[in-house]
């Protein structure tokens, strides 16, 4: 496609404005896809501050950067005017360890302290090819999902003894982790491996209505963010709940991360995604209210309308 002379500027006049500039869907605070919420996940382990530009904001961006990068999808990443790619592209560089050094960031990784435990060994054996090399790799994304794989060593990775077991780890992940303990669960209503890492952001805790208000009642302080539009919050709404508009996201992103944060939409499914970005951005007590506001019209407060 032809790129509009104008357009073209504006993209220059953008990718200088910055070392590093990441054209996105949504914005960093809020990403709007799973591959620009990857993206702003790796490129906040190394970075403090970076430019993103939403390209849902303007049609015209949004083709004229594919056009301008020669590249079909979104996102993009610049740095020091030079185009770096897209999701897999930084995904890659950064298993590779490579990402943080275009950045200008920190380098330095330190050996991460993995122990895999007997039933962990157990269970791998029971699993491994008769004269398979004991090489287990471990990978943690971003979002701290994990992989688990008999593979063999790279150069780049750190090679873990525990048990009869090496543990590779990429340098990506390794910054990921500390402390991991690989286990493995056999029992009836639980089987399979199960991973710790006290590098893991805090999860999401479910809150129950009456749990909400034994807290209210009692006075302690909290953040009552409520993610639905505001057509329904004319409808219905719990007393002391603030919409989570752009203004309020800014505010409380900024917010100390130990603050309590409880969100709640109508049933507790919009509201449980809100609560992961959240998580994301490193606050540690976020709440997601089970049922949302129906649960808490039909259980605490009737006053309240259904809907």
């Amino acid at each position: 496609m032809s790129l509009d002379a104008d357009v073209k500027a504006e993209i220059a006049n953008t990718i200088a404005s910055d070392e590093v500039v990441l054209f996105m869907k949504g914005r960093r605070l809020m990403p709007q896809c799973g591959f620009s919420a990857t993206v702003v996940q790796i490129l906040n382990q190394y970075l403090d501050k970076y430019k993103t530009v939403n390209v849902l904001a303007n049609p015209e961006l949004r083709e004229g950067i594919k056009a301008y990068s020669e590249w079909p999808t979104i996102p993009q990443l610049y740095v020091k005017g030079e185009f770096i790619g897209g999701c897999d592209i930084v995904k890659d560089l950064d298993s590779q360890g490579q990402l943080a050094t275009l950045l200008g960031a920190n380098t330095e990784v330190s050996e991460p302290k993995v122990e895999l435990t007997e039933a962990a060994q157990t269970a791998l054996n029971a699993a491994a090819e008769e004269g398979e090399p004991k090489v287990l790799r471990l990978e943690i994304s971003p979002d701290f999902r994990y992989n688990l794989g008999f593979d063999s060593l790279s150069d780049q990775d750190f090679a873990i003894q525990s048990l009869e077991y090496t543990i590779a780890i990429d340098r990506a992940s390794a910054r990921r982790a500390e402390n991991v303990v690989i286990d493995f669960l056999n029992e009836a209503n639980a089987s399979g491996f199960r991973i710790t890492n006290d590098a893991a952001p805090a999860s999401v805790q479910e809150l129950s209505v009456e749990a909400l208000k034994a807290k209210m009642d009692a006075g302690e302080e909290m953040q009552l963010l409520d993610v639905r539009t505001e057509e329904e919050r004319r409808i219905a709404s719990i007393k002391g709940a603030r919409l989570l508009d752009k203004a309020v996201m800014e505010e409380v992103s900024d917010l100390d991360k130990a603050t309590v944060l409880v969100l709640h939409c109508h049933h507790g499914g919009r509201s449980q995604q809100a609560a992961q970005h959240f998580i994301n951005l490193g606050f540690k007590n976020v709440y997601n209210l089970t049922g949302g506001i129906d649960a808490w019209s039909a259980k605490v407060d009737s006053s309240v309308q259904r809907y």
